[in-house]
């Protein structure tokens, strides 16, 4: 893709092959530029749920910070690792795994004992069983056009009675302009129009994709990766957060949900 040229924001069918390639592209591209964005925000060794704020400290979705100790956990698109880092910190094993070489390279500047582990999700490197928890913020959901093969690889990769747990951009944040001013305010398009977020280049190849799914989509499939849902959690924008992030910010985040985390357990 020629430097000048700017993608094509377009509404497509995408694979798993096409989401794959695009977004691991993209992403190595743009790491530089999120992280040096969003890095303050995110911190070298802090744990957030997504453009909230919303901290496992408190949160505690994974369980009692008190009994991380231990625990072997597996970090799915872990971006520079910055959750990793915390859970390490509180004596837990943690391995971070990114699909993005670049997104490593930043988890190697910022360093730590963090093993690093690059692979797709649908394809966890992994004998069965070697993880008591699994999370991931922002992280691969999204990017991928069969979720249900995710989780499902998830659940083989963790002990029974492990944790999985993940966030995504809400479901109903679909049905409105990406925009955090008031003209992100009126539903703009159909919830239920499943079909894919696609930036393509000049010759129509994908250079980023994002999926929808809808909220009762998302629950189905958790319990399709033989998960079983224990909560779901939808962050409220809180009165210390004055930032824009994208589409988030104080403003839309105060009339609708941004973010969703799905607190899974496999029996």
């Amino acid at each position: 893709m020629s430097q000048d040229f700017e993608p094509e924001a377009t509404r497509r069918d995408a694979g798993d092959a096409e989401s794959s390639r695009a977004n691991r592209g993209w992403w190595d591209r743009n790491a530089d530029e999120y992280q040096h964005e969003h890095g303050a925000f995110l911190g070298d060794d802090r744990f957030v749920w997504g453009p909230e704020g919303l901290d496992e400290e408190e949160a505690a979705l994974l369980g009692p910070v008190a009994t991380l100790s231990g625990l072997d956990v597996l970090e799915i698109g872990a971006g520079a690792a910055q959750c990793s880092r915390w859970l390490a910190a509180r004596g837990a094993r943690p391995v971070a795994l990114d699909l993005s070489h670049r997104q490593l390279q930043h988890a190697l500047r910022i360093g730590g004992d963090v093993p690093l582990v690059e692979a797709d999700a649908t394809a966890l490197p992994f004998a069965d069983g070697s993880f008591d928890l699994a999370c991931s913020a922002y992280g691969a959901v999204p990017f991928v056009a069969d979720p249900v093969a995710v989780f499902r690889e998830v659940r083989r990769v963790l002990r029974p009675g492990g944790r999985w747990v993940f966030s995504v951009t809400h479901p109903i944040r679909w049905a409105f302009p990406d925009e955090p001013g008031p003209e992100g305010l009126s539903v703009a398009a159909s919830y239920f129009d499943r079909t894919p977020y696609v930036e393509q280049d000049e010759r129509g190849e994908a250079v980023y994709v994002e999926h929808h799914r809808t909220l009762g989509d998302r629950v189905r499939d958790v319990v399709a990766g033989g998960f079983r849902l224990v909560d779901l959690v939808e962050p409220e924008w809180p009165s210390w957060n004055v930032q824009e992030w994208g589409g988030w910010s104080p403003l839309r985040g105060n009339l609708i949900p941004g973010t969703a985390v799905f607190v899974c357990d496999r029996d």
